[in-house]
């Protein structure tokens, strides 16, 4: 039973052979569209209508289950028999073309790259020491970096089998240019000690610079915490605080101290009220810090008869904690001494500060002031202590601040203040020991 029709009802989909309806007078729409052009039809009588290919009827002797056109699909009557001749790669559209060959392509004219062509044939291979070529490397081996061409930034050149590389100046353990620190530490010494022998107001210029530098290189660091000390007030008060202690004594310093923060809140009003706690803050820091403890020094010069051995023996035992210190905290130092203020401090470098400050100082002193020793090796504790608490106290300081060094005026030193640290915080010190235990002469 066939399927019904759903769109003719109830008859049947399909017909009998007996029931096909004819032909119809118009091509199917497997045949191509008949042009009047491609029969030579008269155009002038009007529109014609296009006469039908011939087909091979189903019924005619040889004829296929259906009606077949006798010619091929584009118009041409080439039957073969019964059936109709497929179509060879003769009948193709691209049959009557010549075929390209190597000569006839665009890159035929132009002449091959040759390996004496490439830029680098002007390089001779590189070799072994032996003479013979280098083999290639593995496929494993790290691909080497060729070296970047043109012009090459500032820095260290680059070394190579006829050029050494460039000699990096040493540096101790301790993280320091040791021949830099040495030749700055005995030209500083120099600077110091040859005018208090020779001329002792030279000293008095010499300690009013440092002082001077000691305000900027503090001025200029604490701008890195946002806070902005007048300058100009700080040094003029600086000076004139070491002239008054060294000219009127104590009293006399104190007031200084005073005259310098006074000047400095006025100055700093002129800048308006924005930060003004900060900046006077800061700047009350500096004086005390670095002019008012500076000004003992003058005092300690200013001494009647042997001031200029009361800063000797305060300098020796200042430099004698550094270098027992600096011994041996290199060569024995395990046990940090304050690792979140100063990494590099270690107890046994302590020890080896206080007890050089106080070898060095028993002897110095009782040669020069008739003291007992023992009095000179509590002296020599004393501003040994001072000193490794004046280093902290300014570690401290750079540590809040964010900075390694004060500035880099002296190398292996890094800035004055740096070198002043330990001076500042034992020259008062030096200052009360001394006046208790060698009176003032005259």
């Amino acid at each position: 039973m066939s399927h019904l029709d759903p769109y003719s009802g109830t008859e049947p989909r399909g017909w009998e052979r007996s029931d096909r309806p004819p032909a119809l007078p118009w091509p199917e729409r497997e045949v191509e569209p008949w042009s009047p052009r491609q029969s030579g039809a008269d155009l002038s009588a009007g529109p014609q209508a296009p006469p039908r290919p011939p087909v091979r009827r189903h019924d005619e002797p040889g004829g296929g289950p259906y009606d077949e056109p006798v010619g091929d699909r584009f118009g041409g009557d080439r039957p073969v028999g019964d059936r109709v001749r497929p179509l060879s790669d003769d009948d193709a559209p691209t049959a009557q073309l010549a075929p390209v060959r190597d000569d006839d392509a665009p890159t035929a004219q132009l002449t091959p790259v040759r390996d004496d062509d490439l830029p680098t044939a002007q390089f001779a291979p590189v070799r072994d020491d032996d003479g013979s070529r280098p083999p290639f490397p593995s496929p494993d081996a790290a691909p080497e970096v060729a070296p970047p061409s043109g012009r090459r930034f500032r820095g260290r050149r680059r070394a190579s089998a006829d050029r050494p590389a460039t000699p990096l100046p040493a540096t101790g353990r301790a993280g320091r240019n040791l021949p830099a620190a040495i030749g700055v530490g005995l030209g500083l010494g120099a600077l110091v000690l040859v005018p208090l022998f020779f001329f002792l107001p030279g000293f008095l210029a010499v300690l009013a610079a440092a002082i001077g530098v000691g305000i900027w290189e503090m001025t200029r660091a604490v701008r890195r915490s946002g806070a902005h000390p007048p300058l100009v007030p700080l040094l003029a008060g600086g000076v004139l605080t070491i002239g008054l202690a060294w000219f009127a004594g104590p009293d006399a310093l104190s007031l200084g101290l005073l005259v310098t923060v006074l000047g400095t809140m006025i100055w700093r009003l002129g800048d308006g009220p924005a930060g003004f706690q900060r900046d006077i803050t800061a700047a009350t820091l500096i004086a005390v810090y670095v002019p008012f403890l500076g000004g003992f020094a003058a005092m300690l010069a200013a001494a009647p008869g042997d001031g200029h051995l009361r800063v000797l023996v305060t300098v020796v035992g200042v430099v004698l904690s550094d270098t027992g210190g600096y011994a041996a905290g290199v060569s024995f130092g395990k046990h940090p001494m304050a690792p979140r203020i100063s990494p590099k401090k270690s107890w046994e470098g302590f020890a080896g500060s206080v007890a050089a400050a106080a070898l060095g100082s028993a002897l110095l002193i009782w040669l020069l002031f008739d003291v007992a020793p023992w009095w000179g090796a509590v002296f020599g504790v004393a501003v040994s202590g001072a000193a490794v608490l004046g280093d902290l106290a300014e570690s401290m300081i750079k540590r809040d601040l964010g900075v390694k060094d004060m500035s880099t005026l002296l190398p292996g030193h890094g800035g004055l203040m740096d070198r002043l640290d330990s001076i500042l915080f034992a020259v008062p010190t030096a200052y009360l020991l001394l006046a208790i235990l060698v009176p003032v002469v005259g």
